[in-house]
């Protein structure tokens, strides 16, 4: 606002100074001195002006909450139009006479009646533009105003939905990794209790994150090599894993819990079905500028990856999040590799 208060300004002065620069050229072209007579008449419209604008805008600036009611607005407006016609000619010829005294001159013009009329109608069409163009300019900051507040409740909103999608991730993972603990504590209390110290390890990574959406691709690693060693402890005769990571990618930044639900979903519906060995590559590497992140398995279908049409939390959750972060910037895809497995990939915008 206070750039448009300036901008205004400036333009309020250029017109003057334009206004006074045609009325000298048009006194030379039949006077040869004298110039200060055509300065002080423009000088005196603009300054009376400007001071009954000023008034204007001081007594009507309560009412700029009927902007949404244009004809509301403007009848408040042209209640000073009558005060536009009383007080000019008094103002601005007042000053005239009085500069021209002191100069030991007389300023002379037309009959009363004659300088009211004229000077009204210059008047009113004065008034009628800068009320317009008042309206325009706080029309204009409301739109403005509207659309900040609009971007910062959808900002909000935006802001509760991705806390409540990492809420809903964080115990749904906790659950799963509970389960699997669970399964080994009568059979062996040796390797639960090792899971025990590497859950330990994981939530206090997730601690660590706090209530942050987006971490560096170095602690998301760090937290899915603790879930992937309490799971493949709990499957240490069917899968092995594979970590191909450009390191160089580490600081680049990736929704919080992003790969866990993949390599969860790979557990789920391929490594629990099979008792055959299955290997899991995990990898994250460069693609131009965007960084793209691979979970793989040899083993698995698409079908019962993606959960037979009807998705679990995990991938629901995480095509929630990459869409409130990212919109169309982020994809995620299921591809059927061949002759078997499933390939899970995730592609983010990477400016590291």
């Amino acid at each position: 606002m206070q750039r448009t208060r300036t901008v205004i300004a400036i333009a309020w002065v250029l017109f003057w100074l334009l206004m006074i620069t045609t009325s000298v050229q048009e006194y030379l072209r039949d006077h040869d001195h004298g110039v200060w007579k055509p300065i002080l008449w423009e000088s005196s419209s603009a300054l009376t002006g400007t001071l009954l604008l000023l008034a204007q805008r001081r007594f009507t600036r309560q009412y700029d909450h009927l902007l949404h009611s244009p004809l509301r607005w403007f009848a408040r407006q042209f209640v000073w139009l009558p005060v536009y016609w009383v007080a000019f000619v008094p103002m601005a010829f007042g000053m005239r006479h009085a500069v021209y005294a002191l100069a030991g001159e007389r300023y002379t013009h037309g009959d009363w009646a004659s300088v009211y009329l004229y000077e009204d109608i210059k008047m009113t069409v004065f008034f009628c533009i800068f009320a317009t163009i008042t309206f325009g300019v706080l029309s204009f900051h409301a739109m403005l105003g509207e659309k900040l507040r609009v971007e910062r409740a959808n900002a909000s909103l935006r802001e509760a939905q991705l806390l409540r999608l990492s809420q809903q991730m964080q115990p749904h993972f906790l659950f799963n990794a509970l389960n699997t603990i669970s399964s080994l504590m009568y059979s062996d209390m040796q390797r639960a209790d090792a899971m025990l110290v590497q859950l330990s390890d994981v939530l206090r990574a997730t601690l660590d994150i706090g209530e942050r959406h987006l971490v560096p691709l170095e602690t998301e690693l760090r937290i899915l090599r603790g879930y992937a060693g309490l799971m493949a402890e709990r499957f240490s005769d069917r899968v092995s894993i594979h970590w191909d990571i450009d390191d160089s990618l580490l600081s680049c930044d990736v929704p919080v819990m992003s790969m866990q639900p993949l390599l969860e979903n790979i557990f789920k519906h391929t490594v629990e079905k099979r008792r055959q060995p299955c290997v899991i590559t995990i990898s994250a590497q460069r693609a131009g500028g965007d960084l793209l992140l691979r979970l793989e398995d040899d083993a698995g279908n698409v079908a019962a990856n993606a959960g037979m049409g009807t998705p679990g939390i995990g991938l629901r959750n995480l095509r929630e999040r990459l869409d409130a972060l990212y919109g169309g910037r982020a994809a995620f895809a299921l591809t059927a590799l061949s002759p078997a497995g499933v390939r899970a990939e995730v592609r983010l915008p990477c400016a590291s």
